[in-house]
């Protein structure tokens, strides 16, 4: 599985500028990084750094964050979708993440969820126009996202399939899913055509996997064995520096 740094954290101790990180990454021998919004980024360095290094962006957040449960922030969620799609080109077209944003007070969760679905379909022909992948990711509201609508992975699965666009698919974030209890074999048994990319960071903590509770051995069996192909996202907060931080969680994921 290849192997993607988030370089929103990992050598930013190092590295202020976004391209150098890219360098920083392929010198360390890793052809692939991500990070999240993009309009703080200086893409024409970014851009730069990928011709240069030859590496590729797994993700970068649709910027700015605005709800899909929410109808009066819709037009302003379908126009930073265009904008992000059309900067996504200048920097190789990597898949664009999205969030639910929060739960209305009074709302239930019918509309939530139709809401939803109306959003991302008018995102998904934005996507589908500009042939990048958007994927959509489930957050956790038990530590850093309180009042996110979407914590679920099943319901983030349902809304794929409501929408039924070739150009939206989930991000699967082993870490916001354990830390809502969720059984991940369970969870993407029989829907993991519908998986585009993978994250890992251990908790407690978001740090380095091998770090905390979780069985990484386990995990990545099951990803293997429920047929994950794709790359892997390491967006976690590094306890180490750069060289020893990947190295020890390379070990801990056995890859």
């Amino acid at each position: 599985m290849l192997l993607s740094p988030c370089i929103e954290w990992m050598f930013a101790e190092a590295h202020a500028d976004m391209g150098d990180r890219i360098r920083a990454a392929a010198a360390a021998g890793y052809s692939a990084g991500e990070f999240h919004l993009w309009r703080d980024k200086n893409l024409e360095s970014v851009a730069a750094a990928l011709r240069e290094t030859g590496s590729k962006l797994t993700g970068a957040c649709v910027d700015p964050r605005r709800s899909l449960v929410d109808p009066a922030q819709q037009d302003e969620f379908a126009q930073a979708v265009e904008e992000s799609l059309a900067a996504a080109r200048t920097i190789g077209s990597p898949p664009m993440i999205i969030a639910s944003g929060f739960t209305r007070e009074g709302v239930s969760e019918g509309e939530h969820f139709a809401a939803a679905v109306a959003a991302l379909k008018r995102a998904a022909a934005l996507a589908e126009a500009a042939d990048v992948m958007l994927v959509l990711e489930p957050l956790n509201d038990r530590v850093e996202h309180p009042g996110m609508w979407l914590v679920s992975t099943t319901k983030g699965l349902d809304l794929i399939e409501a929408v039924g666009s070739t150009h939206l698919r989930l991000l699967y974030d082993v870490y916001h899913s354990q830390v809502m209890g969720e059984d991940m074999e369970a969870v993407l048994r029989g829907r993991i055509h519908l998986v585009h990319h993978v994250q890992v960071a251990d908790m407690p903590g978001r740090n380095e996997p091998g770090t905390g509770t979780i069985d990484w051995g386990k995990a990545m069996q099951t990803l293997r064995d429920l047929g994950y192909t794709g790359a892997i996202g390491l967006e976690y907060r590094p306890t180490l520096p750069p060289a020893e931080s990947l190295a020890a969680t390379r070990a801990a994921l056995g890859l």
